[in-house]
């Protein structure tokens, strides 16, 4: 079994090693003449499907390791298969610690390149969805929205009638642009009848347009049918919150803030991109 981060969509590629290694000699690119055939089985993995130390492995390192210890290849069978990480079983459970990393020793981790923007990323978006999983993400979106001079309604839990957050603009918000949120902060893609229904929401409330919030991004149906209906419907994945948190983060509520507390630290840029 292979794993590949997808750096252009933030998922996780699984699959299967299907023939042995071949060196192409006729292959312009010095790079691409190493091959081994993969039978990719699931090409979109949610990153939040997995827990921390198991995405420490998989993000962290830009050199190729064996992921070993704590169970870490059923783990990824579990999510080849469309099920969230279910952890570590029996002993390997008890004789780890939830965000030790899972390659094979610690010379591994010692030696290997850390791709820090991502160990790091994935670090803050494990302590929000841990902060403000469930209704919270609600006030969460609402206070990046107001950031940027929206006027949000944030919905009592369980009667949201699928809109979570009505935002306008103006004095009184009622000024467009006029938005309808629906907010799943679920690790699993949503599917293409909550986009719909966002959509239909959208003259239901009288609003021109809507904001989906989808913890662990879209089904591929989904994403199909949005192609169409770019100018209506506006995707967050994990990844979005996270890059509209940075960006607002001087401006969020004090009490954001606390529940992730973040600071800004200089890197030298890798000066090969």
């Amino acid at each position: 079994m292979v794993v590949m981060p997808l750096k252009s969509t933030s998922m996780l590629a699984i699959g299967v090693i299907k023939s042995d290694y071949r060196y192409l000699t006729d292959e312009a690119n010095i790079e691409n003449r190493h091959v081994r055939n993969v039978d990719w089985r699931a090409t979109e993995v949610a990153r939040t499907l997995a827990r921390q130390d198991l995405l420490y492995s998989l993000g962290a390192f830009s050199t190729i390791c064996e992921i070993s210890r704590n169970d870490g290849a059923w783990r990824l069978h579990q999510l080849m298969g469309g099920k969230p990480d279910p952890g570590a079983r029996g002993e390997a459970a008890r004789t780890s610690k939830r965000t030790d990393p899972i390659v094979d020793d610690a010379s591994d981790v010692a030696q290997s390149e850390i791709d820090v923007e991502t160990y790091t990323r994935d670090r803050i978006i494990s302590r929000i969805i841990e902060r403000f999983a469930g209704h919270r993400m609600a006030d969460l979106v609402a206070a990046l929205l107001e950031t940027g001079g929206f006027a949000c309604d944030v919905s009592p839990v369980g009667t949201d009638q699928g809109v979570d957050i009505v935002a306008g603009t103006g004095l009184l918000g009622l000024d467009s642009p006029r938005i309808v949120v629906q907010v799943k902060s679920d690790a699993a893609a949503v599917g293409l009848p909550i986009v719909q229904q966002l959509q239909g929401a959208l003259s239901t409330f009288g609003a021109d347009h809507g904001l989906l919030v989808a913890w662990g991004g879209i089904t591929k149906e989904a994403k199909r049918y949005l192609s169409t209906h770019r100018f209506s419907v506006k995707i967050w994945d994990a990844q979005d919150v996270l890059d509209e948190l940075i960006r607002t983060y001087a401006d969020l509520p004090s009490e954001i803030r606390r529940d992730v507390p973040l600071k800004p630290v200089w890197a030298l840029a890798d000066e090969s991109n």
